[in-house]
């Protein structure tokens, strides 16, 4: 399993989504109060109500995906459906998660980069199916109209040299060929006109 004691990014994932969850709770405190008062929401509140919603479901995405994930430390099937289940709530992709035990929190971090990844693939929608079988995690995306982006993906494949940068949009894709370098066995993926599959 990856571990890398110098990864500061992991840290500072941690430390920023941990600093951010907790004032957009009192936006949604505040929302709250105002409703338990009587008085009406009008669409200026809503909108508020609704993009503190989405805030906090990106961030708590965000926190499994990027921040620190410490040997041991474990999550439960309860709380990794709840945070995909608000993080796709109004896209047309449909993540279904089937481990139905506690995970190693360093594999969830994974499979949650992988799903990320996923989403860049399916634009136009499609279906994400984690699996977990005696140890090995297989990850599967299907839709009808794939965006493949080939060159991301090849920088999965062992002794790859990238030779563009990366965007802020697909840091995803580098940091999981960071980790892969460092597990064993490797992350391995195949990639069809419809279909992608990862494991793991």
């Amino acid at each position: 399993m990856y571990t890398d004691p110098k990864d500061i990014s992991s840290l500072i994932g941690s430390r920023i989504c941990h600093d951010l969850i907790s004032p957009l709770g009192a936006i949604s405190n505040g929302i709250e109060l105002i409703e338990m008062d009587g008085q009406p929401l009008g669409p200026e509140i809503e909108l508020i109500a609704a993009s503190v919603a989405a805030a906090k479901s990106r961030i708590r995405f965000f926190r499994v995906a990027y921040g620190s994930a410490k040997p041991g430390v474990t999550l439960a099937k309860s709380e990794i459906s709840s945070i995909l289940t608000d993080h796709f709530q109004d896209t047309r992709i449909r993540c279904t998660w089937l481990p139905e035990n506690e995970v190693p929190r360093q594999a969830a971090k994974i499979a949650f980069l992988v799903i990320q990844c996923f989403e860049s693939a399916l634009p136009y929608g499609g279906s994400i199916v984690v699996k977990r079988s005696k140890g090995q995690w297989q990850l599967q995306a299907e839709g009808q109209k794939l965006r493949r982006q080939p060159d991301l993906w090849a920088r999965l494949d062992e002794g790859y040299i990238p030779d563009t940068p990366l965007s802020p949009a697909d840091v995803q894709f580098g940091l999981l060929a960071e980790i892969s370098r460092w597990r064993q066995p490797q992350l391995s993926y195949d990639m069809t006109e419809h279909r992608i599959f990862v494991s793991f």
